[in-house]
């Protein structure tokens, strides 16, 4: 199935506004071997915001990225990631850090397939949830920590134009208590789930998530511009 995505790369609109002659990304590194971020400001939104947009600044980018298949320590901040056995930390999907308010447009024609507040801290805050169908193949594309006002008068069913703008990047009490980002993640089967969907896993259990969650470069195209 990734296959397919790989071969049509170009059909994608990208979800954020990036011009890569213009604009450029920094890659944040949020496992252990992130030395210079302490664990004391990874729990304190306002500081963990300013260490982000710190970095942005410093390297004169745009946005942030990164996050895909990643170990992340960060996780420890919210007992939402926590089980009776082992804890969540393992990623499946793509971060991208910017301003609140960040425009987000569908890469791709689809449906709303669902939305939720998923308010709990620590979560995904406002989500919606599209299908897409390419070439036979159908497959969903989650997008969380978005604004309550994304939303609004949102309905099931409705159809999203490749390169519409039907959301955007929320603040901390509306995106689940992070700094502004998107969360986006490619997912084959939803598996009965609507308006969420884990987007973090056991390690234990990697390969099942990360082969029903791929890559989200194989959409977002946007890996092969980071400069930092």
């Amino acid at each position: 199935m990734t296959h397919l995505l790989q071969e049509k790369k170009e059909l994608f609109h990208p979800p954020v506004p990036f011009d890569p002659l213009t604009d450029k990304l920094y890659s944040f590194d949020f496992t252990d071997r992130n030395k210079e971020l302490a664990f004391e400001q990874i729990a304190d939104t306002e500081s963990f915001s300013e260490y982000i947009q710190g970095n942005l600044k410093k390297h004169h980018c745009k946005y942030g990225i990164g996050g895909y298949g990643e170990l992340r320590t960060l996780y420890a901040r919210s007992k939402h990631f926590d089980t009776d056995t082992e804890p969540r930390r393992l990623h499946l999907g793509t971060d991208i850090w910017g301003p609140d308010g960040t425009r987000v447009m569908a890469p791709l024609d689809g449906l709303v397939h669902s939305f939720a507040f998923n308010h709990q801290d620590g979560d995904y805050g406002a989500t919606i949830i599209l299908t897409h169908h390419l070439d036979g193949l159908s497959f969903h594309t989650l997008y969380g920590h978005l604004s309550l006002n994304s939303l609004k008068n949102l309905q099931q069913g409705s159809w999203i134009k490749k390169g519409e703008v039907f959301s955007e990047f929320g603040m901390r009490f509306e995106n689940g208590n992070w700094p502004p980002h998107l969360h986006f993640q490619i997912i084959f089967n939803m598996d009965g789930w609507e308006g969420d969907y884990p987007g973090v896993c056991k390690y234990s259990e990697k390969e099942q998530w990360l082969i029903n969650s791929p890559d989200p470069d194989l959409v977002l195209q946007m890996n092969r511009y980071i400069i930092y």
